[in-house]
């Protein structure tokens, strides 16, 4: 992995902002003119899913930053919009889970009930909160049984402080913004302009440059994926960009959040055939691929066989270290999760909220690799060497 000495600044100054509270807007360094090592794409994505958030608060700008550091091809992050129209990282459309929105008086008259994908949900909702206010909160871990200690220490940041810390990075990395619940949020906001949350996205990312279909030279340059679980918003900003997008696919249970569509329609051949014209990839939920009895895998489908046939990638998520997530065929060992995915089903990129994990496993299963091949190779030429005087 390239040095990360001169990520430093970059990483104490976003520190800094971190616990100041303030907005923050900054341009990307003139490190994203150099040489950099460039993207890897012989072997399946790495992609930090909400950074490195299995060790720091998912979001934030110390996740994405030590998901950098472990070796992620990709950062990837949902957008989500404040009530002025900033475009903000965040998971859920409510801050409940992971910021102490609670814990701050001033907003308690803020708690709203809107429906969300056909339920009606109740909480503290990003829509309702200007960015200034959302600089005020601070987030915290979701999971009881991880680290602890970062709660409290970094600050919701937007989509161009995300861009930033990708484009600054010493080595090329990609990002896979998700456009997220894009129904509730062009409820909610409107732009002066009569633009949508999808056209913001696309501006955003065309400001910093990125633009390119899969593997152009453009792309290779500044690598990203589009991602999202709603078919309309995917076929929309096909009209605006040509980066390539994928369309994420959720538990068998669950109908898309725009057209209401199946599990079962969306998987299917003809489906596929149609959304192929739009997307490079999918991203199923992992137990949609090999279904899950008892903790225990079952026979996996063909998903990913009739996807590869369709010339789409598969992105599966979302991949992660605990016990209480590993399936028990693992034996609470998330290598051999990896190797399982990667070796016998077969996809082409990994979201895992342990981005350092999966690259340990890629780079030591790499060097056996390099070493029985070396140990092959050897092999060969003593055996050339030895021939001539068995013939004797």
């Amino acid at each position: 992995m390239a040095s990360s000495h001169c990520f430093a600044p970059f990483v104490f100054l976003l520190l800094l902002v971190g616990c100041s509270g303030r907005p923050f807007y900054p341009l990307p360094s003139k490190l994203a003119d150099g040489d950099r090592q460039p993207l890897q794409t012989s072997r399946p994505y790495n992609i930090a899913h909400r950074g490195s958030n299995g060790e720091i608060p998912e979001e934030t700008a110390a996740a994405y930053m030590r998901a950098i550091e472990e070796g992620a091809d990709f950062i990837e992050t949902d957008i989500l919009s404040s009530k002025d129209g900033v475009l903000i990282c965040f998971h859920d459309v409510t801050l409940d889970d992971t910021t102490d929105v609670a814990e701050h008086k001033e907003f308690s008259n803020r708690k709203r009930t809107y429906e969300v994908q056909g339920v009606n949900t109740t909480g503290f909702f990003t829509v309702d909160f200007t960015l200034e206010e959302l600089k005020s909160l601070r987030v915290k871990q979701r999971y009881p049984f991880r680290d602890q200690q970062y709660n409290g220490k970094y600050t919701i940041i937007t989509f161009e402080e995300f861009i930033s810390i990708a484009l600054d990075a010493p080595r090329v990395v990609g990002i896979y913004p998700e456009i997220k619940n894009p129904v509730l949020i062009n409820q909610h906001v409107k732009w002066a302009d009569g633009k949508r949350f999808e056209d913001r996205f696309v501006e955003t990312l065309k400001k910093y440059g990125y633009k390119g279909s899969y593997m152009s030279k453009d792309w290779l340059k500044q690598p990203a994926f589009i991602q999202s679980f709603a078919p309309t918003s995917l076929i929309y900003v096909s009209n605006l960009t040509d980066l390539p997008k994928i369309f994420l696919i959720d538990d068998i249970t669950i109908p898309t959040q725009d057209t209401n569509q199946s599990y079962w329609e969306i998987t299917s051949d003809a489906y596929l055939d149609f959304i192929k014209d739009y997307v490079v990839g999918i991203g199923p939920w992992k137990d949609t691929v090999v279904p899950v009895v008892n903790n225990y895998l079952q026979t996996p489908t063909d998903l990913v066989s009739r996807a590869h046939a369709h010339d789409l990638q598969v992105h599966p998520y979302t991949y992660r270290n605990e016990n209480s997530f590993l399936h028990f065929n693992f034996h609470q060992d998330p290598y051999a999760e990896y190797d399982y995915w990667i070796n016998e089903i077969g996809v082409d990129g990994l979201f895992t909220d342990f981005t350092g994990s999966l690259h340990n496993y890629q780079e030591w299963s790499s060097f056996k690799e390099s070493d029985d091949k070396n140990a092959s190779n050897l092999l060969h030429k003593i055996a050339s060497m030895v021939s001539p005087y068995g013939r004797a």
